[in-house]
């Protein structure tokens, strides 16, 4: 890990931070994922997301039932042609989650001192003193002493809708604690946590497999995020699940770290996963305050490196209920970006916030301004230095283009990819500048129809940091002649030009296959 990746040029003149930032068609280098839900999922609404920045929507299957989610998803398509703006989708995994079920929806409040029983019979009606739990194995999982967590959106940082739990005895097949703060839990259901304990229960559950293969399949879904992973296992049997349903053997899998047992098998998780994702609410909770940041940090560069995607949760909670972030919470999303994280996820703030639409647009602001002093040139020689040599021919190509797109002070790389992973590579040189990935569609057969991919490699960049795709016509190939691939390139650098991020007299990076050769060419614009 490294000391730092912030540029800060001398001297610095603090009236220029109060300069109003210049507006740009691509609001930010790093990506927004919105959590679709009650207060975000009209047309309208995901629409002004949409436009707002937002370029993966997360479906969240731990509440809402399939046909909840597919009304919302057809309602993002309707959004997506009005808009012109591609977004992703991503399926999260209920997992092993541990859930406190409230039917009456009527709010529970617990004093200080007292105490309250978690019981598998869920049968029973929640309340002051009971409070029925989706798990049977909870009495053999935990001792006295345990720590547990209970609440809708675990501890936001006010402990009046969170509440911290210690195991004081077990009786049978239930769970007797004393309640550590006091605490008011609304509505109808309610998140457990166990600190640092195994939970035998499987990362893929049964009910997680049928809304894959129901909800995600017909649906052609981009990312399965994966809740709490804890083992590279885990990644690998859900990718044999997914390989066994058509078409979602393409889609990528983000493990969700969410407890110390993930953490502890980081590595082999990573180098199984197409990414990562910081899931730092539970997280928060399992290791100690002081660590958190640390483990940030840690994490994002190992992601970093490996050139896998790498996204952070909870970042702005307060806005859930405020139009502004706190102080502490705007610093948060800049450092996330410092510390080199390709997207910041919104759950409660977009899924049930007051102002998903502001939330989206002030944290896209945040990671702007963020962007402009992030070190790319320590970053740069980090990158390279990591690789180490001999480069692979593709890395050697990726990180020739990003190096003469900063020398020659390009206003953008454009990429002819069929697969992405070129785009990717370049990408995780992290550049100063967009990279225009063009998405060259490949014909294939199942032997019953012929169809084009493609959209689905389009649509999975939307998650990388400074990646911005667009689907060429299939008419002309990724290894093609040079007229073809000329008229290409002049739909990109028009796409550009309409974009505003290119304009006369501006310079641009073009990374392409010509024959068996990959190119690294600098062109210059004409009026």
């Amino acid at each position: 890990m490294h000391s730092t990746n912030l540029l800060l040029e001398e001297p610095i003149r603090m009236a220029s931070i109060l300069e109003p930032s210049k507006p740009s068609y691509f609001p930010a280098m790093t990506k927004i994922v919105g959590t679709l839900g009650p207060k975000s999922r009209s047309v309208d609404t995901i629409s002004a997301c949409l436009k707002a920045g937002m370029s993966v929507a997360r479906f969240d299957f731990s509440w809402g039932d399939a046909a909840y989610h597919q009304e919302t998803l057809e309602n993002l398509k309707l959004s997506i042609k009005s808009t012109k703006k591609l977004c992703a989708v991503m399926l999260d995994t209920v997992g092993p989650e541990l859930q406190v079920v409230n039917k009456s929806e009527t709010p529970i409040s617990l004093e200080e001192n007292g105490t309250v029983v978690l019981t598998p019979h869920r049968g029973q009606d929640a309340s002051s003193s009971l409070l029925p739990i989706n798990f049977s194995g909870l009495a053999k999982a935990v001792t006295p002493g345990a720590t547990i967590f209970v609440g809708q959106y675990l501890f936001t940082g006010s402990e009046t809708t969170s509440v911290w739990l210690e195991v004081s005895e077990v009786k049978g097949d239930d769970v007797v604690c004393i309640i550590k703060n006091t605490a008011t839990l609304a509505g109808s259901l309610f998140t457990l946590h166990c600190s640092q304990i195994h939970i035998d229960l499987p990362t893929l559950s049964d009910e997680d497999k049928d809304v894959i293969r129901k909800w995600g399949t017909p649906n052609k879904i981009d990312f399965l995020s994966l809740s709490y992973t804890r083992h590279a296992e885990d990644v690998r049997q859900a990718r044999e699940f997914l390989s066994k349903l058509g078409d979602l053997s393409q889609t990528l899998i983000f493990a969700k770290i969410e407890n110390v047992e993930g953490l502890n098998q980081f590595d082999e998780i990573l180098a199984e996963a197409d990414g990562i994702i910081l899931s730092r609410g539970n997280l928060g909770i399992d290791l100690p305050p002081e660590k958190v940041f640390l483990f940030q940090k840690s994490a994002l560069h190992k992601c970093n490196m490996a050139g896998k995607p790498a996204v952070v949760t909870r970042v702005v909670d307060s806005m859930t209920d405020n139009l502004r972030p706190t102080r502490a919470e705007a610093t948060d999303v800049a450092n996330a970006v410092l510390d080199g994280s390709d997207a910041i996820l919104l759950g409660a703030e977009t899924l049930r916030g007051l102002y998903p639409v502001e939330t989206i647009s002030t944290v896209g602001r945040i990671c702007a301004e963020a962007e402009k002093v992030f070190n790319q040139d320590l970053y740069f020689k980090q990158t390279v230095k990591y690789v180490g040599e001999p480069m692979t021919h593709l890395e050697s190509i990726a990180s020739s283009a990003v190096r003469a797109a900063i020398k020659v002070k390009a206003s953008v790389i454009i990429c002819f990819t069929s697969s992405g992973r070129a785009a990717r590579l370049i990408a995780k040189y992290r550049p100063t500048m967009p990279v225009l990935s063009v998405v060259i569609p490949r014909l294939k057969t199942n032997q019953l129809r012929w169809s084009f991919t493609g959209a689905f490699e389009a649509r999975q960049s939307l998650i990388v940091r400074g990646l911005f795709p667009m689907l060429a016509d299939p008419r002309h190939p990724a290894e093609s002649t040079s007229n073809t691939n000329e008229s290409v390139l002049k739909v990109a650098l028009d796409h550009g030009k309409a974009c505003g991020v290119i304009k006369s007299h501006d310079r641009v990076v073009v990374c392409q296959k010509v024959g068996d050769s990959s190119v690294v060419k600098i062109i210059e614009l004409d009026d």
